[in-house]
């Protein structure tokens, strides 16, 4: 139990950790949104080899790197899963400096839905009453939203639609959670170098005239590499329903984050969206927190790899 609690504290501050990272992008200009999140692919990389270190995951690794000898087409599919990650990481540092950040938590809020009905196509899982009536609850906000503006937003759109493709890869690529996000970063390292390098203004020339940047991107990869390590210590202490359903906090935070700090403004016709959708979220939330009370939330269940 002292694990656990651990776990769920752990997850509660990964995503207030990921929530501060969401504001704090708006405090590193003349850092643009693609450089701030170069910046984090690169400082993450040293802390996630000390996470893998730690974790004794270092075989998984090699194994890895065994099969991309043996297995050529692993290129291609370790590369696409790449990019898939690395256009929400951008996305996510991007999103608070263009006033989107109410569409980006708009997106994670409905990603829940879009995965129970991928299950359902994709891999014939079957919904419960629950989810059923969640889904069609969603869609009623979803719906609202293209009758009142008569389209919907790119951004919200990408997190929605785009995390799912990344999944399923995932699991098609049947690696664990620690060694695909390891080769995300690497393979994402080379395009992080290009950006920084290739901006009108160098690093030094940067750093140079905003020394204020010298405190400022060693912060950027304090937090983003705490919260990483925050979010994979509670992945390896948590069963697996319990830190999904833990995974609704971020949304929720993004989003008041987005009202409250960067003034991003909500219109009024815009709450009978929002609404419908949190109780869609709510649904399915409480449904599997029933879920794991009944599985026997107290008994000892084996921890999720790191994620």
């Amino acid at each position: 139990m002292q694990s656990m609690r651990q776990g769920v504290a752990l997850s509660v501050l990964s995503s207030f950790l990921f929530a501060t990272l969401y504001y704090y992008t708006t405090v590193l200009p003349p850092l643009k949104g693609t450089e701030v999140f170069a910046w984090r692919v690169l400082l993450c990389l040293p802390v996630l080899a000390l996470v893998i270190h730690r974790a004794r995951g270092w075989r998984d690794i090699g194994a890895v790197h065994a099969r991309l000898r043996r297995e050529p087409v692993l290129w291609l599919w370790l590369t696409l899963s790449a990019a898939l990650i690395g256009m929400q990481l951008w996305l996510f540092a991007w999103a608070p400096l263009n006033q989107k950040g109410l569409d980006v938590s708009m997106g994670y809020f409905l990603l829940p839905m879009v995965m129970v009905l991928l299950g359902r196509l994709f891999y014939a899982e079957r919904l419960s009453m629950v989810q059923t009536v969640a889904v069609i609850v969603a869609a009623v906000g979803v719906g609202h939203e293209l009758w009142r503006l008569g389209t919907f937003s790119w951004a919200t759109a990408l997190v929605m639609f785009g995390y799912p493709p990344y999944f399923m890869l995932r699991r098609r690529l049947r690696m664990g959670s620690l060694s695909a996000l390891w080769f995300d970063m690497l393979f994402m390292m080379p395009g992080a170098l290009f950006i920084l390098f290739s901006q009108d203004m160098s690093v030094l020339e940067q750093f140079s005239s905003f020394p204020r940047l010298f405190g400022q991107v060693p912060l950027l990869g304090l937090i983003s590499s705490a919260a990483l390590v925050a979010y994979i210590s509670a992945s390896r202490m948590l069963p697996l329903g319990l830190f999904g359903l833990l995974g609704y906090v971020e949304p929720v935070l993004l989003f008041w984050v987005a009202f409250l700090f960067l003034h991003e403004a909500v219109p009024h016709q815009a709450w009978f969206t929002y609404v419908p959708i949190w109780i869609a979220v709510l649904l399915i939330a409480g449904e599997g927190a029933l879920a794991w009370r009944q599985s026997g939330a107290g008994k000892k269940e084996t921890p999720r790899p790191g994620a």
